[in-house]
C-alpha cells in the first residue's frame, strides 16, 4: 500500500479509545545541544506543558545558543522556566533584581523559586511582584534538596508554604524529587512512592496546580499508576517524554492492564 498521507494516527488513537490529554509533562534541558533540543521540540513539543532550562548550565553556555533555545521553544508554543538553583543563589548573593532582568531579557516565560538549599528571607508577594513587573511568571518548588524523604511532620508546613506562594500569585507548585527520586521528597531510600503524602499535596492544591518531579522510569510510572493520566510530571529527560506519554495514554504494555490508564472502548464510553 502506497502512502497517501490521508490516514492519521490521531484518528486511530481516538478509534481505540485514547482520550485527548492536555500537555502535562515538563522535561528539562540540562545542557543538550541546540539541534537536539530543537529536534525534540519538533517531535514532542505538543506534549510539553513547559521546558525547564535547568540548573545554572544556561548561564555558562554560549549565550547565543541559549537564546536560540528559548526562541525555539517559543516558536513551538512551549513555555520556558529556569531551574530554582540560580534563583536561590541570586537571592543569597543579594542580586535577585539582576537575575530577574537576565531571565526576562533571555525571553524566559517563568522562573522557579524555592528554598531547596538556602533560606529565603524575602516574602513571596515581593518576589512575585518583582517577577511580574518584568513579565515573568513564578512557580515554587516544595521541599529541601538535601533534606531526605519527607516526614509526616513536615507535610503541613509544606502545604502552608505552597498556599502562601499561590496566594501571592505563583501559578504552579513543584514537589521536589531531584534527579534520583530516591531518599528525597515523596520517595524513600528504595525509590518507593509515599502515596498517602502524594495524595495530601493533590488534595490541597489539585492536580492542575501541583506538579510532581519524576526523573526516572520507576517514579514516572508510580505517579501515573497512582493518579492516572491527568497527573502533571516534571524533570523528565527529553528522550523519555514519548515513553511517559504512551504510558499516560495506556499504550505501554505495563499500563494497558491498569484500570485507570487503559483506553476505554467506544462501547465503554457510551455506557
Amino acid at each position: 500500500m502506497q502512502s497517501s498521507g490521508k490516514i492519521h494516527s490521531a484518528d486511530f488513537l481516538e478509534l481505540i479509545g485514547v482520550d485527548a490529554i492536555p500537555p502535562s509533562t515538563s522535561p528539562f534541558d540540562p545542557g543538550y545541544d541546540a539541534f537536539t533540543l530543537e529536534g525534540h521540540l519538533q517531535q514532542s513539543g505538543h506534549l510539553m506543558s513547559s521546558l525547564k532550562i535547568s540548573m545554572a548550565c544556561w548561564m555558562i553556555a554560549d549565550e547565543r545558543v541559549i537564546r536560540r533555545k528559548v526562541a525555539c521553544a517559543r516558536s513551538y508554543n512551549v513555555p520556558t522556566v529556569t531551574g530554582g538553583g540560580p534563583f536561590e543563589i541570586a537571592v543569597a548573593q543579594g542580586q535577585l533584581s539582576a537575575y530577574l532582568d537576565l531571565c526576562a531579557d533571555f525571553g524566559m516565560t517563568r522562573i522557579e523559586c524555592g528554598e531547596g538549599f538556602t533560606d529565603m528571607p524575602l516574602p513571596p508577594a515581593q518576589v512575585v511582584a518583582m517577577a511580574q513587573q518584568r513579565g515573568l511568571e513564578v512557580q515554587f518548588e516544595l521541599g529541601k534538596k538535601h533534606g531526605g524523604t519527607f516526614q509526616a511532620s513536615i507535610i503541613d508546613e509544606l502545604i502552608d508554604q505552597g498556599r502562601r506562594w499561590l496566594d501571592a500569585g505563583a501559578v504552579e507548585l513543584i514537589v521536589e524529587a531531584r534527579e534520583s527520586a530516591q531518599a528525597v521528597g515523596l520517595f524513600d531510600d528504595k525509590g518507593n512512592l509515599n502515596r498517602a503524602f502524594a495524595d495530601r499535596f493533590a488534595k490541597a492544591f489539585g492536580l492542575d496546580t501541583v506538579t510532581f518531579e519524576a526523573p526516572n522510569k520507576s517514579s514516572q510510572f508510580a505517579l501515573l499508576d497512582h493518579f492516572g493520566p491527568r497527573v502533571r510530571l516534571s524533570n523528565i529527560r527529553l528522550e523519555e517524554v514519548l515513553r511517559v506519554e504512551i504510558y499516560r495514554r495506556g499504550l505501554h504494555s505495563d499500563a494497558f492492564g491498569k484500570t485507570n490508564l487503559k483506553p476505554r472502548t467506544q462501547a465503554q464510553k457510551a455506557a
